[in-house]
């Protein structure tokens, strides 16, 4: 009996694929599990095609590619569909790929059978079918699982958390391992399901050793091991290493990036795999996107290390202690792309004794050329510093100089010669400017001499826990104008005082606007009790970032909008007594608007005084006395305001002085009047009051008693 007749008589047919003719040959019994009349015939690939089920057609045309490539069998299970489009059948085809050398390219011809399945029906699930039913949904459901976990992976280790996770759905492996290539030896990336140091035998092994892993690296076609056995005849030199991890089988898959194989992905099994062209294709398709998520982690990981590196390179360490103060800094650069800012701080010991300065200062932008541009101007204010330049002469060179370079920039054209003009002017000679507060302290008096460069105020907490901001005088930012000036304001700092410096990204992160951001921030300076400066820094970073993981390198980096630069210092507390609180502030005669600024720092010094209608008291007073020293004297006001005591019982004392001899005296304002109020206001709301003649000009000064609040009776 002929083997035709064998194969018709069990419902078995023949046919042959040409894939460079483009040709199905099919014998009588495949043309009519095909749908077609039961003789011999020849169709194109195309008239195949339309006889099968379009899902079915190409995830057999992958399941015979994975097979063309690994010299294996190729086994499908299709549906057959009519001419109006229904499924008549579902078959079982079996194949083998055949090489054909033609000069015109990589061929193969593809001879098989086909069978009838005995039970059609939807969602059937014939053995392990590896195509069809349920089998074929979950696994399209683990794909997309395992791709989106995947891409969310962010560095080498979340990569191989998430492969361990990975349940296959039919055949999960007990056992992982990935290994690298450096030079000619391979390495192992990471493993899941052994021991710590089971890796050591296959750990800096040499690519030309006789292990599955090694040629797979070197052939870049996988390897299956479906039983001891096969392992054992296979790679004898390597089985008695691999025999004590008690595995069944064992599939060593390349890891494969835009052609080049980086590694292998070994999985193991401690039941038997038979390893068919199914289980094959989840297995190739997982090693593709392990391999991809690998690729991107270490770019990222790369490029993390570099950019933390430059900005460690750039930021400076706190260096040797202040002589009674403490100093606490943070940066934190933002979450896209490399991990670089133009925000910045500085600590630089000044020439002449232990004063010291302290530099706090945002570039424009939060990229490469940011953090560039920073690193040369941090250097030109350090040289500035070390001339022994004052407050305001150090940043007016510092502003000439950041102007400067774009004026030079600008004459000498284009800087970078493999880009085009305009991509050259539309980045590296547009000026971009920094804002800037440079700070001279004198650690034995406490006294900070401030100059500001369109930068954030600073922030004071006394020492009784109330956070104030301290408005000082102030100019444009560097490298608006090249001649700028930059007034000074001298702060006194007392014993349990601390200073916030910091960058914008601190206060206006999260949609916030200078004053909402401060509003957020005030509560957590108030009420951080810890004395420690550091626990106190990272309570106002996670305020604005939420947990610590928010803003170190991790999954949730992305979520930072802006750096942020922190400077904190504190001078040491005297046990002996409570200082005061206190705020100094001159009212020049040309800017009559800061009678405003003096209102709402009087009322920030008050914002905790028992009772509001003191403080509408000492604020209407106080605007009566620095008006009239602008109206009547040709100089500046000077105000000096001081609570002292404990809450409940505290002392406001209130001074405004002026360079003028001429005494205020009492008059007798009509209805209409629109002056000569104020000493009777003083003598009406003060508890006390008075003026105080010196050698140039005189101080007018009241007083406010806090007392505290009468607790009600019993019910």
């Amino acid at each position: 009996m002929r083997t035709e007749d064998v194969l018709a008589a069990i419902a078995t047919g023949l046919w042959r694929w040409d894939n460079a003719a483009g040709l199905v040959t099919l014998d009588a019994e495949a043309a009519r599990l095909f749908g077609l009349p039961a003789e011999p015939t020849v169709l194109s690939e195309a008239a195949m095609r339309a006889r099968l089920h379009p899902v079915d057609w190409n995830e057999t045309y992958g399941i015979i590619r994975l097979a063309v490539a690994e010299g294996t069998l190729a086994e499908a299970h299709v549906r057959v569909v009519g001419e109006d489009g229904q499924i008549i059948r579902t078959i079982r085809s079996r194949s083998k790929p055949l090489a054909t050398e033609r000069e015109y390219g990589e061929d193969y011809e593809l001879v098989g059978t086909v069978q009838e399945i005995v039970h059609p029906h939807a969602g059937a699930l014939t053995g392990r079918s590896p195509v069809a039913g349920d089998w074929r949904r979950s696994r399209e459901a683990f794909l997309l699982d395992a791709g989106r976990a995947l891409a969310e992976a962010r560095s080498t280790a979340e990569v191989l958390r998430v492969a361990a996770s990975l349940s296959m759905p039919g055949f999960s492996p007990d056992g992982l391992a990935v290994f690298g290539v450096e030079g000619e030896r391979l390495t192992i990336i990471g493993h899941h399901g052994h021991e710590d140091g089971a890796e050591g035998p296959f750990t800096d092994m040499s690519v030309s050793t006789d292990y599955p892993a090694a040629e797979v690296v070197r052939t870049g076609r996988a390897i299956y091991l479906a039983t001891p056995r096969e392992y054992q005849d296979r790679y004898p030199a390597t089985w008695p290493l691999v025999r004590r991890f008690e595995r069944r089988s064992w599939a060593f898959v390349p890891l494969v990036v835009a052609g080049r194989t980086m590694g292998a992905w070994m999985a193991a099994f401690k039941h038997q795999v038979t390893f068919t062209p199914d289980e094959r294709s989840v297995l190739t398709t997982v090693a593709r996107m392990l391999a991809q998520a690998l690729a991107r982690a270490e770019v990222t990981e790369t490029e993390r290390e570099l950019s933390l590196g430059l900005q460690r390179s750039m930021m400076p360490t706190l260096g040797p202690d202040i002589p009674n103060m403490s100093v606490a800094a943070r940066y934190v650069p933002t979450g896209g792309g490399l991990q670089v800012g133009g925000d910045w701080y500085d600590i630089i010991p000044l020439p002449g004794g232990n004063k010291v300065a302290l530099v706090i200062g945002d570039v424009q932008g939060h990229d490469v050329r940011a953090a560039g541009l920073m690193g040369q101007l941090r250097i030109a204010l350090r040289a500035y510093a070390a001339e022994g330049h004052r407050p305001d002469a150090v940043l007016s060179r510092a502003s000439r100089f950041l102007h400067g370079m774009y004026e030079f920039s600008t004459a000498q054209g284009p800087t970078r010669p493999d880009l085009s003009d305009e991509g050259e002017n539309s980045d590296y000679t547009v000026p971009r400017f920094a804002t800037c507060l440079y700070m001279e302290v004198d650690p034995d008096s406490g006294t900070l001499d401030i100059a500001r460069a369109g930068h954030p105020d600073p922030v004071i907490r006394s020492a009784d826990g109330i956070a104030l901001i301290r408005q000082t005088a102030g100019g444009l930012p560097l490298g608006i104008e090249a001649d700028s000036d930059y007034p000074t304001t001298r702060v006194v700092l007392e014993p349990g005082d601390t200073l916030m410096l910091c960058t914008d990204g601190l206060i206006e992160t999260g949609g916030h606007d200078m004053l909402s951001g401060w509003t957020r921030l005030r509560p957590v300076l108030e009420n951080t009790t810890d004395t420690s400066l550091e626990k106190l820094a990272d309570a106002l970073v996670e305020a604005v970032h939420g947990p610590g993981s928010h803003y170190t390198t991790g999954p949730l980096a992305d979520r930072r909008e802006d750096d942020i630069a922190l400077l904190l210092l504190s001078r040491h507390s005297s046990p002996a007594r409570r200082p005061p609180r206190r705020t100094v502030l001159t009212i020049a005669q040309a800017e009559p608007e800061q009678v405003a600024d003096a209102r709402r720092q009087l009322r920030d010094l008050l914002h905790d005084w028992t009772d509001d209608e003191q403080v509408d008291s000492a604020v209407l007073m106080l605007s009566e006395m620095a008006t009239n020293v602008l109206v009547h004297t040709d100089g500046d006001a000077v105000l000096i305001a001081e609570a002292a005591g404990d809450r409940g019982n505290r002392r406001l004392r209130v001074e405004v002085a002026d360079a003028s001899d001429e005494l205020p005296h009492r008059r007798r304002p009509g209805e209409l009047a629109s002056s000569g109020r104020g000493l009777l206001l003083m003598e009406m709301l003060a508890d006390a009051w008075g003026v105080d003649p010196r050698g140039e000009g005189k101080s007018i000064w009241f007083e406010i008693y806090e007392e505290a609040p009468t607790p009600l009776p019993p019910k």
